[in-house]
């Protein structure tokens, strides 16, 4: 696919919309418009996560970004997570929320859009960077907008980020991606298989961070909706059937976890180029 329709890709195959699993997700989703749509220093309420794409259920979470003003110090910041903790405490439209699921709450996160790559080790698995930015202006539903803000950070960051960044970031995430391959033998020969596994994992969590970097795509997660995004969202069904096989063994001390790894290092420059 040319790259200039690839950058769209993530755009024409979510279907975005505020879709509310239960009239207490709703009222809670506009309660939260209420308490910050009256306080000064917030300038957008977001709607993010599965009531995002149509996918959340009765026990599913309210997800929801707050964008705060890039003037908002942090007594102002702080006065916003006072705020929402008195309002989620004390409003009847959040109790009712935590009673029709098992887990159903608000997830609420306050932001100023200041997307920063944060430092990571050999062994942390991927950094959040893009997962941040695509549950913030990508798979996202605004709710209520004071001004422009909202729009200028999706204007900012949309389709995707630099050419030199991507570059970078790409070869970064393929690196920590092989380093984590390259120590399942170690372990395995040793017969530390957990830790060969726990490395196995790690290494397909910086894979999906790889692929999504080729793509020139945001990703929403890198631990669950993987079908959703690989087959749907990137439109690569033939890999996904391949990704589950990665986890399923006869006999799990065994040299399977070296040739699981050999499989997620083939994978990793077919479908990342590098």
């Amino acid at each position: 696919m040319p790259d200039t329709a690839r950058k769209g890709v993530a755009m024409r195959r979510v279907s975005l919309r505020a879709t509310y699993p239960t009239p207490a997700h709703e009222r809670a989703a506009h309660a939260v418009v209420a308490v910050f749509s009256e306080l000064t220093g917030s300038e957008a309420v977001i709607l993010t996560g599965s009531c995002a794409r149509g996918r959340a259920t009765s026990d599913s979470c309210l997800d929801i970004v707050v964008l705060a003003s890039h003037d908002t110090d942090r007594e102002g910041r702080r006065a916003l997570e006072a705020r929402w903790e008195r309002a989620y405490q004390t409003d009847v439209a959040f109790r009712e929320l935590r009673s029709v699921g098992r887990y159903s709450q608000v997830h609420l996160d306050i932001t100023d859009g200041r997307f920063v790559e944060c430092p990571r080790g050999w062994t942390s698995g991927p950094d959040p960077f893009e997962l941040e930015i695509g549950n913030t202006v990508a798979y996202v539903v605004p709710l209520w907008e004071r001004g422009d803000e909202f729009h200028r950070l999706r204007a900012e960051w949309l389709p995707y980020y630099d050419e030199p960044r991507r570059a970078r970031r790409l070869a970064t995430a393929a690196a920590f991606a092989r380093n984590d391959l390259d120590h399942i033998p170690l372990y395995v020969a040793r017969a530390l298989y957990f830790q060969a596994f726990h490395r196995l994992y790690h290494a397909f969590q910086e894979f999906l961070q790889a692929l999504f970097i080729a793509h020139r795509t945001y990703p929403i997660a890198y631990d669950k909706w993987i079908r959703e995004q690989v087959q749907d969202i990137l439109g690569l069904p033939e890999l996904y059937r391949e990704l589950p096989t990665l986890f399923e063994y006869r006999r799990f001390e065994s040299e399977e976890l070296v040739e699981k790894a050999k499989r997620l290092e083939r994978l990793l420059g077919e479908y990342t180029f590098v």
